[in-house]
């Protein structure tokens, strides 16, 4: 790989450290497309998504599209997705999920932006539209998108932060490729319009998880906050959720550091145009990483500094962490079309300008 396009931070990560993670994840990959978490593990849509949005990023767009088919091939009647599967195929966790079920059309803009290949976006519209389809079904009069529900049973009466500001950003990028195909879809755009009114104006309209540091910067991540708005609210979580020189804890009241929050946590400092800050983040989870290229999902730091750090869950190297991590590389380095997909104005620009 010599391509300028590949993600490359001096001091950091070279393109050729993420060729070996991307290798970690593709090693994942089955024949029939599912990407797993980790060997013998389970796989879900959304970090499956986020597994083929590096690959992308990484020039291995054929595996990205088997991720993809994949998808398309289990896909519900109703548009949804499950849970969890296993690699024999089978359901795992039967539960349908509205923000694992949205990130198809995130996923999907992303391919766009970094092959522009339109027959796979053609190829992979109808999929997107019923996702998107169910999600909306699971809309709430005022407009918020409710968590999940059991097969055959009534949706759960709360909604959560993180999920409705990934939510948004899967609608806005579904009515980008709308447009692309000349089939627009202005009900998407203005579904996200109203998320981000409840986002900016009613934080107590969503259920109560301020322990997560995904609820602290997922609304800047997914740009349902901008501006002053988005840097005040990173400034405001930075003591809650970080550990100096470790990274960010998933809980704020656990020394449990993962890699996937703390690359994630950058990709939202870059959303502000921070990238100093993104850069000392990524930085961080270089603890993390694997002599094979792949990453520890998490790390416990004990208050008696001569304990070894461990690793938790134990022995486990997630593909979505590897993923998170090539994401916020390419975001940092700005260089690329995808590198702009959580900026939702710069991604239309690279866009265009292909």
């Amino acid at each position: 790989m010599t391509s300028t396009r590949f993600p490359h931070l001096p001091g950091i990560l070279s393109t050729a450290d993420l060729a070996r993670t991307a290798d970690s994840i593709e090693q994942l990959q089955l024949d029939n497309g599912m990407i797993m978490w980790y060997p013998n593990g389970h796989c879900d849509p959304w970090n499956h998504v986020e597994t083929a949005m590096a690959l992308d990023v990484m020039g291995r767009h054929d595996a990205a599209m088997r991720a993809y088919h994949w998808l398309a091939d289990i896909q519900r009647e109703d548009g949804s997705w499950h849970n969890y599967y296993l690699p024999d195929g089978s359901v795992e966790e039967s539960k349908l999920d509205t923000n694992v079920c949205a990130y198809i059309a995130t996923g999907m803009w992303h391919h766009w932006l970094s092959t522009n290949n339109l027959d796979d976006v053609a190829e992979m519209w109808l999929t997107v539209k019923r996702a998107l389809s169910w999600v909306l079904s699971m809309r709430t009069p005022n407009g918020l998108i409710v968590w999940a529900k059991e097969v055959d049973h009534s949706p759960w009466d709360y909604a959560l932060l993180t999920g409705c500001s990934s939510i948004r950003h899967a609608l806005d990028s579904g009515a980008l490729l709308g447009d692309l195909l000349g089939d627009p879809q202005p009900h998407w755009r203005d579904a996200a319009a109203l998320l981000d009114r409840i986002i900016r104006t009613e934080p107590d309209a969503f259920e109560p998880k301020h322990r997560w540091a995904m609820d602290w910067y997922y609304p800047v991540l997914t740009g349902a906050l901008t501006g002053p708005a988005a840097k005040a609210r990173l400034a405001e979580g930075w003591d809650t959720f970080v550990l100096d020189d470790r990274g960010v804890k998933c809980v704020n009241d656990e020394p449990w550091v993962t890699a996937a929050e703390t690359a994630e946590c950058a990709i939202a400092h870059c959303a502000v145009g921070d990238r100093e800050t993104a850069r000392e983040l990524l930085l961080w989870t270089l603890s993390h990483r694997h002599e094979d290229g792949a990453y520890w999902t998490g790390v416990v730091y004990s208050v008696d500094p001569d304990k070894e750090m461990e690793h938790f869950p134990a022995n486990e190297r997630s593909s979505y962490t590897s993923a998170a991590v090539i994401l916020a590389a390419d975001a940092i380095c700005a260089t690329s079309p995808t590198s702009a997909v959580f900026t939702p104005t710069l991604g239309v620009e690279h866009a265009k300008i292909r």
